[in-house]
């Protein structure tokens, strides 16, 4: 029986899920005429382009997460109830596999095949959606989403937007695991309980 709390039982299911886009972008690429990789070519300046982009939404990450108001909060409290104990129980290099898996996949999906096919606007209305565990969690990922695609029009390389999705997906769920290890510490009257 599926346990999201059991470290193996998560990573194989989140990492299954998000590398079966990858498969999904190849399906529908094909059947849309789309190369998915089509604008892939590894270069050190699109990676270092994908970090440098990384910071500010990372940053706007941290000030909605350490003093959230309004529908933050919620958000906050959605992250800490559903994914929290999930990252918690997993190890920094399984965060880090994830992020990757989460950034390569869904960026093939909707850069690689949803915005040459539909455009900026109604792929990132598709990624919000696909990301609506709120209304405003949804708005705010149609904003990454654009903000990621307009990455991939300005570097020319999907390597960009992976490589931003990727690094600032590690970098919360870090945020989301030391926090959900501390509020357990708290309650339990133990450290590193």
């Amino acid at each position: 029986m599926f346990d999201p709390t059991k470290r193996y039982d998560f990573l194989g299911m989140a990492v299954l899920f998000e590398g079966s886009l990858v498969a999904i972008a190849a399906l529908l690429g094909r059947w849309c005429s789309i190369e998915p990789l089509e604008r892939f070519e590894w270069s050190w300046s699109a990676f270092g382009q994908g970090v440098a982009a990384t910071v500010p939404m990372f940053v706007l990450f941290l000030v909605g997460y350490r003093w959230p108001v309004g529908g933050l909060r919620r958000i906050k409290q959605l992250l800490a109830e559903t994914l929290g104990p999930s990252l918690a129980v997993c190890r920094w290099y399984d965060l880090l596999l994830l992020a990757g898996v989460a950034g390569i996949g869904e960026e093939v999906l909707f850069r690689g095949v949803l915005q040459p096919w539909l455009g900026m606007l109604w792929s990132n209305v598709l990624f919000g959606l696909a990301h609506s565990v709120s209304p405003l969690y949804a708005l705010l990922a149609a904003g990454m989403g654009a903000y990621l695609g307009w990455l991939l029009e300005a570097t020319g390389d999907i390597l960009a937007p992976i490589v931003c999705h990727a690094l600032y997906d590690f970098l919360a769920f870090l945020v989301v695991a030391r926090d959900h290890r501390a509020a357990v510490e708290v309650q339990s009257g133990e450290p590193g309980a």
